[in-house]
């Protein structure tokens, strides 16, 4: 199936997940892994935001590799998925443990009013796809077949978009081996299939959707193939395309290089031209809304932010 793009993203919650890619609506996803972040990539223009395993566990100074538990990552999803008005899907690595740790997964999940989850079929703990000279261990297809199946039964909405995730590739199987895992995890209810690779070029992902001949939509992550874009993959069966940590890997170089800057100089003024105002991050944060409960709810002696104090007069403080 092609997918095409909509003429218009990042606002249309008319129709669920699943809807939009059963009328071959391709969407894009992009990794954030706190409120401010999933609003910018909101903001951009992204039709969903995946809550990415491996942002939060950067973000939290940890490897991706299981050493957060399922509430940490939970209370982060939750965060984001209050921040923004589009869908948000969690990245859940291995469902954190067997199919019933995998279940109440999605169920504490979806009652945090998250979109769908993302379950893979690393063995625990896992280890990040990307990371080299690691011990990588698949569970069996049947094992995860049955955690896919044991999370579309503990689902109580049944827009809960469940995207089951296969590491055949990135383990060095061939495009037979994920095509088999994917076949089964597509039988046992998954909502869509992700297939994961590490090549620099796209090859196995062509390859993969050539020859792909389940009913569910595919997903495809391109960090490391990145010379192709959202539309190809779109156009060749990928579905859903997630962008799913250059949000956190530009914030590192930013911040890296202004600090730089800073600590050499002394001066902040020298990063006046190399960072936003005060005024964006008000924006960004809801200040006027503030402003509007305050006048609406508080007595104007209570206000927590004088009128008189607008972001240009603070900007330079």
């Amino acid at each position: 199936m092609t997918f095409s793009v909509p003429p218009v993203t990042g606002d249309d919650d008319s129709e669920t997940i699943a809807t939009r890619l059963r009328n071959g609506v391709g969407l894009i996803a992009v990794g954030a892994h706190d409120g401010l972040s999933a609003r910018l990539a909101e903001h951009a223009g992204a039709d969903l935001i995946w809550g990415s395993g491996f942002e939060i566990a950067a973000a939290a100074g940890v490897p991706d590799a299981n050493l957060l538990t399922m509430t940490e990552q939970l209370e982060q999803c939750a965060l984001i998925a209050r921040s923004v008005g589009i869908p948000v899907i969690a990245d859940c690595d291995n469902g954190f443990g067997n199919a019933i740790n995998a279940a109440l997964t999605t169920r504490r999940f979806e009652a945090a009013g998250i979109a769908g989850m993302c379950i893979e079929d690393n063995a625990f703990p896992k280890r990040c796809s990307f990371y080299e000279g690691v011990g990588r261990d698949l569970v069996s297809a049947s094992e995860h077949a049955l955690k896919v199946r044991a999370c579309k039964e503990a689902q109580r909405r049944d827009d809960f978009f469940l995207i089951a995730r296969t590491e055949a590739l990135i383990a060095g199987a061939g495009v037979a081996e994920a095509l088999d895992r994917a076949g089964r995890y597509a039988d046992a209810g998954a909502d869509a299939v992700l297939v994961h690779s590490k090549k620099p070029d796209p090859a196995q992902m062509v390859e993969f959707a050539r020859q792909w001949s389940g009913d569910v939509p595919l997903v495809a992550v391109p960090t490391t193939y990145d010379e192709v874009s959202a539309a190809e993959l779109h156009r060749i069966g990928y579905g859903l395309v997630i962008f799913a940590n250059q949000g956190l890997r530009s914030a590192i170089r930013a911040v890296e290089e202004n600090l730089r800057v800073l600590l050499a100089s002394g001066r902040a003024a020298d990063l006046r031209d190399r960072m936003v105002p005060l005024a964006r991050v008000f924006d960004l944060v809801g200040l006027e809304q503030l402003r509007a409960d305050e006048a609406a709810y508080l007595p104007s002696e209570l206000t927590l932010v004088p009128q008189t104090l607008r972001p240009s007069a603070l900007g330079g403080l």
